[in-house]
């Protein structure tokens, strides 16, 4: 398995980015094994600084707790990869933002660290609109650490971009 192109990860940020700016909302991520790849991706393209507000990274859970206020409780109860924890990373970020819009994603790239509950190439996704709408998904990508993180980052590019219809 390849990792999503270059290509199609532009294609799918400036679809975004044209649904963003169509509606003049603003966008606020919040990463944690993606690393700030949507950011880096989202930023690089011309005139996003009109509908990209800020990016979170939030590798750490206390991160995640002290810059998006997800709850230390749904932490501990769920997981760092969980949908209670994604949709909850969503939330904070539109929280301690300006933006209209965000999209977060949290989990197990790989190689190490899954178990037989979350294996490697779990990923759980959550995005946010200011009206209230807080929705969130989980996948299991195959590969390596790189093909699943560029998966991970094209999932959560098509679920706000489905989200925003």
């Amino acid at each position: 398995m390849a990792r999503v192109s270059d290509e199609e990860l532009h294609q799918l940020a400036a679809e975004l980015g044209d649904k963003l700016r169509a509606r003049d909302w603003m966008l606020a991520t919040a990463e944690s094994c993606t690393g700030g790849w949507v950011g880096q991706l989202l930023t690089s393209l011309p005139g996003s600084s009109h509908w990209y507000e800020r990016g979170f990274i939030t590798y750490a859970n206390a991160a995640k707790i002290e810059m998006l206020g997800v709850p230390a409780e749904t932490i501990d109860e769920h997981g760092a990869v969980s949908e209670q924890t994604a949709g909850a990373m969503a939330a904070g970020a539109l929280i301690h933002s300006h933006a209209q819009a965000s999209l977060a994603i949290s989990g197990i790239a790989g190689p190490g660290g899954g178990t037989p509950q979350k294996p490697v190439g779990l990923v759980c996704y959550g995005w946010a609109l200011t009206d209230g709408t807080v929705m969130s998904s989980t996948c299991r990508l195959d590969g390596n650490r790189e093909e699943i993180r560029s998966r991970a980052v094209a999932a959560s590019l098509r679920g706000l971009i489905d989200l925003m219809g």
